[in-house]
């Protein structure tokens, strides 16, 4: 009891301390709460056949049956493995791009064209998936686009690339890359420039070059946060980024082969149904093997890397 007394009386002192801090930090915590701990009371719809009336408390039990929408769907398995997959090559091009950027960059004595680079890079990020929707079109369309143009410079035929889902996993993978590199990329140079310096010293005093020092010390003190970053990427490896997936291949059946994945199969869906009990399902379905993945993974990491685990 006293250990708590302590706990409060610190924490109330440190509110008034630095109450401009935590007033700026409020929004996000309102935010956070209300849309995320207040929602955890609805996930247990998934289990009922929910009534705008009756409400949460009185709908009828149903147990299993929302989940028999998704399971015994004829496409669960394929929109499934794309989830996955897609997300598989986000993680991995991603991060080996982003690692690649901040290497790069750190190496550069310029600082003035550092900073613009940096610049560059993050505008993509604060991109609106639908313009960059109007962009890939720019390049991958049938009559007008810039890689047909090029084809037909060379002498070959046009190609309709809306209409060839095997070349679709890359486009999304290089799009997703495009947009999101360059935010990773800061976070992996802010932890570059943390790195003490005299660590370098010591290795240019013992002989090593630029390309050993990055292999010998940078890369190993990197790896922490590269691998903290990847625990939280695989927790929301289930969840596809359905606003760039539904901008960028919107209702293109011919490519549902490839970029169909659980987000977009389910929105589809529940457009024609509207069972919110039903979405709910596939939904908490999607959080439970999240779990069960970065709970896994941290496991692993904890055995065999144990500075970059989670917990």
């Amino acid at each position: 009891m006293e250990k708590r007394r302590r706990l409060a009386f610190g924490l109330f002192s440190d509110i008034r301390r630095n109450g401009t801090s935590y007033l700026l930090i409020l929004p996000a915590m309102a935010y956070t709460f209300i849309f995320g701990y207040m929602t955890y009371p609805y996930m247990i719809i998934a289990f009922q056949r929910f009534n705008y009336t009756k409400g949460i408390f009185n709908s009828e039990w149903v147990g299993f049956q929302n989940f028999e929408f998704f399971f015994r769907s004829y496409k669960a398995v394929s929109v499934t493995f794309n989830t996955l997959f897609l997300n598989l090559l986000f993680i991995v091009f991603g991060t080996l791009t982003a690692l690649a950027i901040a290497l790069l960059l750190n190496e550069l004595r310029k600082k003035l064209f550092v900073k613009l680079s940096q610049s560059v890079m993050l505008f993509p990020h604060f991109i609106s998936w639908i313009v960059v929707s109007y962009v890939l079109y720019a390049f991958f369309s049938m009559d007008m686009g810039i890689i047909n143009q090029a084809l037909n410079a060379l002498g070959l035929a046009s190609v309709n690339w809306y209409t060839e889902p095997e070349v679709w996993p890359a486009i999304l993978t290089a799009m997703n890359v495009w947009k999101g590199a360059g935010m990773s990329a800061v976070i992996y140079l802010a932890t570059i420039t943390g790195i003490d310096e005299t660590l370098y010293e010591a290795a240019e005093i013992d002989g090593a070059n630029r390309w050993q020092m990055c292999l010998r010390v940078t890369l190993p003190l990197m790896m922490p946060t590269v691998i903290i970053l990847t625990l939280l990427s695989i927790g929301k490896i289930m969840y596809g980024d359905f606003g760039m997936i539904y901008a960028l291949v919107g209702d293109n059946g011919t490519l549902y082969s490839t970029t169909d994945i659980i987000d977009t199969y389910v929105f589809r869906s529940l457009r024609q149904i509207g069972d919110p009990s039903e979405a709910m399902a596939v939904g908490l379905f999607q959080s439970v093997i999240g779990f069960i993945l970065v709970f896994g993974t941290n496991a692993i990491t904890r055995r065999f890397f144990r500075d970059g685990a989670l917990y």
